[in-house]
C-alpha cells in the first residue's frame, strides 16, 4: 500500500482532505483516527502534525506526504517537492519597528525571531548575511515589543497583525509558499496515480465546460472564444445551418466568455461544473 502522510490538524488539515476525497480516496472520520486504510485504492493514510510530515517522508518511514512548502524547507528533509496543491498559499517577510531598517543587509549580527529558523538561516546566509536567530513557537510578531528579537520573519498576508505590533514590513520576500505533494523518491507504485488525481482535482476546480449552439458561419469566431484545452468538441445539430460546442474553459473568465458568445450570435449557452477531469 502506498504510505501517504496527511496534515491532522491547522490551516492544510480541511484543504487537503477534502482534495484526497475528491480524488476518489477514503478519508477518516473520526477525527481522533491517527491511520486509515482504503485498500480500494491500495493507499494508507497517516495523520500527522504538519511540521513532521516532510521528517517521516524524508526518513522514508512513508512513501508521500501532504504539507507546506514552508515547512519543508525548514525542515532540513531529504523529501523533495514533486507537486504543488496550489491552496494554502502565504508569503514569508521581515518585518521591524518601524523606520529602523530598510533592507536585508541591515539585519547583519542583530536577533531575529521566527517560527523558521531552517528557512530563514538558509535564506540570509545564501544572502551572505548573519544573524542571531531566535527561535519561538508562534506569537513572533510580539518578540520585538517584548524585547526578544530586533526583527521578525514571518508569515505575511494583509500585514494588519505586524502593524498591531508597531512592525513595518521590509526586504525582500523570503518565500511564496503553499501546500505541496513531497516524497524523498519517485518510484514507488501508486504515487503516480496519487499525482495524476489531484492534479485532476485542481483541473476540475480551475475550470469548467460551456456549451453552447452557434450558426456555422460563426463557428470560427465563437472558438477563437473557447479554444478550449487542445480543441473544442463540434457535434452537428439537427439545422443543418447550426453546430453544437463544447469547451473548456477558466472557471474566473465564464461569464465574460458567455457575454462574448451572445454577442456574436451563439444561443443557449449553459456552464456546467467539472467533477473530475485528466488532462
Amino acid at each position: 500500500m502506498l504510505r501517504i502522510a496527511v496534515p491532522n490538524k491547522g490551516s492544510l488539515s480541511e484543504t487537503a482532505a477534502e482534495m484526497l476525497f475528491e480524488a476518489g480516496y477514503s478519508g477518516r472520520r473520526d477525527p481522533r483516527a491517527l491511520t486509515v486504510a482504503d485498500p480500494r485504492n491500495g493507499v494508507e493514510f497517516f495523520y500527522l502534525r504538519p511540521r513532521d510530515i516532510a521528517t517521516y517522508v524524508g526518513s522514508g518511514a512513508l512513501d508521500v506526504g501532504i504539507t507546506g512548502r514552508d515547512l519543508l524547507l525548514d525542515s532540513g528533509s531529504s523529501a523533495v517537492e514533486i507537486a504543488s496543491l496550489e491552496f494554502g498559499e502565504s508569503t514569508f517577510r521581515f518585518a521591524a519597528a518601524a523606520g529602523r531598517f530598510s533592507g536585508l543587509e541591515d539585519l547583519e549580527g542583530i536577533r531575529v525571531a521566527t517560527s523558521y529558523p531552517g528557512l530563514v538561516g538558509d535564506f540570509l546566509a545564501r544572502n551572505g548575511v548573519t544573524a542571531d536567530l531566535v527561535s519561538l513557537d508562534g506569537a513572533v510578531e510580539s518578540a520585538v515589543k517584548l524585547g526578544v528579537a530586533d526583527a521578525v520573519a514571518d508569515v505575511v498576508s494583509t500585514g494588519s497583525t505586524l502593524r498591531a505590533q508597531g512592525l513595518e514590513i521590509f526586504g525582500p520576500v523570503i518565500l511564496e509558499s503553499s501546500a505541496v505533494l513531497i516524497s524523498a523518491k519517485q518510484d514507488i507504485p501508486g504515487i503516480t496515480t496519487l499525482q495524476r488525481r489531484l492534479q485532476g482535482v485542481l483541473v476540475a476546480r480551475q475550470y469548467v465546460l460551456v456549451d453552447y449552439d452557434v450558426p456555422v458561419s460563426l463557428l470560427a469566431a465563437a472558438t477563437k472564444v473557447t479554444p478550449g484545452i487542445e480543441s473544442p468538441t463540434v457535434s452537428p445539430l439537427q439545422d443543418p445551418g447550426w453546430v453544437a460546442v463544447r469547451s473548456m474553459v477558466p472557471r474566473a473568465d465564464a461569464n465574460h466568455v458567455m457575454d462574448e458568445l451572445y454577442e456574436i450570435g451563439a444561443r443557449a449557452i449553459l456552464v456546467s461544473a467539472i467533477h473530475a477531469a485528466r488532462i
